[in-house]
C-alpha cells in the first residue's frame, strides 16, 4: 500500500535482537494494511517489512549521555514507549557491559490521555519506574475523567492537561532529549513550551498522528 499507517512498534529493539520478535499495536480501521491484520492475519502468515523515518532513540556506546523527556498524547505513546524499554534495557546492560554500553541519565514520561482506561501500557510504565526509581518517573495526566482514579495509578496521577510547570522541572537545555508524539495541536503547543523553557530546537523530536 503506498499510504502507510493505522499500526507502530511499540516493543524494544532488545526484544528482536533477544527473540527475533516485534511487537505492533494495531488499530482497528478500514485501512487495509491495518485491517487485514485484525481480520485475516493468521499465525503463520507471510508479512513484508520496510523500516525508515528518523524518530527513533539508537544511542552509540561513545555517544553523550542524556535525560530523556517523553511527551504522548494518546495513542501517540506506542514509540514513545518503545523509547522507554529501550532505555530500561540499557540500564540493564550496564552492570555486565561497563564501557561497552551508553550510559543513559535519567527518563521522564508525561503520558496524557481522556481517561485512565486510555492510557495504554500504564501497569509497564509503572513498572519500570518502579524497577528504577532513580532513573525512571512518570506523569499521567486526564483530561475527561470524573470517575475515580485507581489507588494503584494515584500516585502517578494528574487531572487535566499537561501544563509548562510541569514541563520545567523536566527540562535542562544541557542534558535534555524531547521526544514528542501526539495530536499536532498538542504538539505544535509543547514545541513552543520547551522552546520557551531554553530547549534547543535540535533537543526536541516529534512525530504527529495525522
Amino acid at each position: 500500500m503506498e499510504k502507510v499507517g493505522g499500526f507502530s512498534v511499540c516493543s524494544s529493539p532488545g526484544l528482536l535482537q533477544k527473540e527475533g520478535v516485534i511487537e505492533l499495536a494495531v488499530k482497528y480501521t478500514q485501512h487495509p494494511p491495518a485491517h487485514w491484520i485484525h481480520t485475516k492475519c493468521t499465525m503463520d502468515s507471510h508479512v513484508a517489512m520496510r523500516v525508515g523515518g528518523n524518530f527513533f532513540f539508537d544511542p552509540l556506546p561513545s555517544d553523550p549521555s542524556v535525560d530523556l523527556l517523553l511527551v504522548a498524547g494518546g495513542v501517540g505513546i506506542n514509540p514513545l514507549y518503545s523509547i522507554l524499554l529501550h532505555a530500561a534495557d540499557l540500564l540493564r546492560q550496564n552492570p555486565t557491559n561497563a564501557g561497552r554500553c551508553y550510559h543513559i541519565g535519567s527518563t521522564h514520561l508525561c503520558y496524557s490521555a481522556k481517561n485512565t482506561q486510555e492510557l495504554l501500557f500504564k501497569k509497564s510504565i509503572i513498572n519500570v519506574c518502579k524497577e528504577f526509581p532513580e532513573k525512571f518517573s512518570c506523569d499521567f495526566h486526564i483530561t475527561a475523567q470524573t470517575a475515580d482514579i485507581d489507588q494503584e495509578l494515584q500516585p502517578y496521577m494528574n487531572r487535566g492537561r499537561l501544563s509548562e510547570g510541569g514541563l520545567r522541572r523536566h527540562v535542562d537545555p544541557i542534558t535534555t532529549l524531547c521526544y514528542l508524539c501526539g495530536p499536532p495541536p498538542m504538539i505544535e503547543s509543547m514545541v513552543e513550551t520547551l522552546l520557551s523553557l531554553g530547549l534547543s530546537q535540535e533537543r526536541i523530536l516529534f512525530e504527529k498522528w495525522w
